[in-house]
């Protein structure tokens, strides 16, 4: 069996008096996508932010593709290949769509690994193609509704050709069409391929969701937060009948 491709161990991280993140350990396999679930205030957002380094953990280590990437600056995680989507968008709103991506092709990353004989232009227009918004490449970020938002922030992500993706509730705030369709777009991910290599190997990803009907049918295994810790860990068919998660987090049923 092949190692995951992504390890935290013991990563921890306090503020003043509270431990939002307590010793957490996780992995994440090659071609998996992980759920991480949990009541407001678990600790998920804040490890998703240790992971991309946007915050420094107090101790613990986070390892990716065998190496330690602990203390590497943001840039330096996005360049060895993890990206990630928050759940509040911030596209440049004056600008076209297309541009807002072309940003993340300029990167060094994007710029080697992807397709050299393509501009940036052109590599951009295929991420708002992957993300399902490529009719819309022109208009200003400013017209898109919230969905439309989530998937540009998908397309802004891949475009910098990770190996791994972290999504911050991608279903907040969305209508059931527009879920369902941010939902098509991930597993495109996941099932096509990398971004640039639709036709070889997956990308990994951890998302964390609180609609845990939609969630439950794209993740492959579901870890779940409660006060910074890692309580259960398991397929969706295993996590919604432990009795930690049902007590803690979900209730009686998945709604």
């Amino acid at each position: 069996m092949k190692d995951p491709i992504f390890v935290t161990k013991k990563l921890t991280k306090k503020f003043g008096g509270l431990t939002a993140v307590n010793e957490v350990d996780l992995h994440v396999n090659d071609n998996e996508i992980l759920g991480l679930i949990g009541p407001n205030g678990a600790g998920k957002s804040t490890l998703l932010k240790l992971i991309m380094s946007i915050l420094k953990q107090d101790y613990g280590n986070i390892y990716f593709k065998g190496n330690d990437i602990t203390n590497y600056k943001t840039w330096k995680v996005v360049e060895n290949g993890i990206a990630c989507t928050f759940q509040n968008t911030r596209p440049f709103k004056r600008l076209p769509i297309i541009a807002n991506v072309v940003v993340s092709c300029l990167g060094p990353r994007a710029a080697r690994r992807g397709e050299w004989v393509k501009k940036s232009e052109s590599r951009a227009m295929d991420a708002l193609e992957f993300a399902g918004i490529s009719d819309m490449a022109l208009e200003p970020a400013s017209r898109l509704s919230q969905g439309d938002l989530k998937r540009l922030e998908v397309a802004r992500a891949i475009a910098t050709e990770p190996e791994m993706l972290l999504i911050d509730e991608p279903f907040g705030g969305l209508n059931p069409s527009e879920t369902e369709l941010l939902a098509k777009s991930i597993r495109r991910l996941h099932h096509g391929g990398r971004f640039g290599k639709l036709h070889s190997e997956g990308m990994s990803m951890i998302i964390v969701e609180h609609k845990l009907s939609e969630l439950m049918k794209i993740v492959d295994r579901v870890a779940v937060m409660h006060f910074g810790e890692i309580i259960a860990m398991g397929t969706p068919g295993e996590i919604i009948k432990d009795e930690r998660v049902i007590e803690a987090y979900i209730g009686k049923e998945v709604v």
